[in-house]
C-alpha cells in the first residue's frame, strides 16, 4: 500500500468516488457519492468533501458537515458519509478519512463530532466504535447517533 493521502472532491476525482465499489449488503447503508456533491452544492461553505488515494487511486470517499449555526448540535460537525472500495476495505483507510475529518473538526475548534448510522447485521456500525464514536441518542426514525469527544 502507497500512502494514503486526502484530496478534495474535484471534477477530476468525483468519477472515481462514484464508481467504489460495495460489498454485498452494504448498499442499503450508502447513497452514491454524487449525492453528497450535489448536496454540497447547496452549501459549499460547511461541507468538506475529500477523496482517499492510494498512490493515484481513489479508494475512499468522506463527506463531513461544519455548521455552527445548526439547530441540533449532532449537526454541527458530523460525518454525514464515508465510503471504502470494497476491495480496500480492512486496510485502514476508513480509519485515515475519520482522523483526517477529526483532525479538521479539531483545527476548527470543535470538541466533539457526530455520526448518525442505521443498525444492521452488514452495517457500519462495528466500524464506527472501532473508530472511537460511542452511541449518545437516537433519532426519530430509530437511528443510532454517535459522538467522538475530541
Amino acid at each position: 500500500m502507497a500512502e494514503l493521502r486526502l484530496e478534495e472532491l474535484s471534477a477530476k476525482t468525483v468519477v472515481a468516488a462514484n464508481a467504489l465499489s460495495l460489498k454485498p449488503g452494504q448498499e442499503q447503508f450508502i447513497a452514491p457519492v454524487s449525492y453528497s456533491a450535489a448536496a454540497a452544492v447547496a452549501d459549499p461553505s460547511t461541507s468538506w468533501q475529500r477523496v482517499v488515494l492510494d498512490g493515484d487511486d481513489v479508494v475512499g470517499f468522506i463527506m463531513g458537515d461544519f455548521n455552527p449555526y445548526a439547530e441540533h448540535d449532532e449537526f454541527k460537525a458530523i460525518l454525514w458519509r464515508i465510503n471504502v472500495d470494497a476491495d480496500d476495505q480492512g486496510r485502514g483507510i476508513g480509519t485515515f478519512a475519520v482522523k483526517a475529518l477529526a483532525a479538521e473538526a479539531r483545527d476548527r475548534g470543535v470538541g466533539r463530532l457526530y455520526v448518525i448510522w442505521e443498525s444492521g447485521e452488514l452495517g457500519p456500525e462495528q466500524f464506527f466504535l472501532r473508530t472511537g464514536f460511542q452511541p449518545v441518542g437516537e433519532t426519530q426514525y430509530g437511528e443510532t447517533i454517535g459522538a467522538l469527544d475530541l
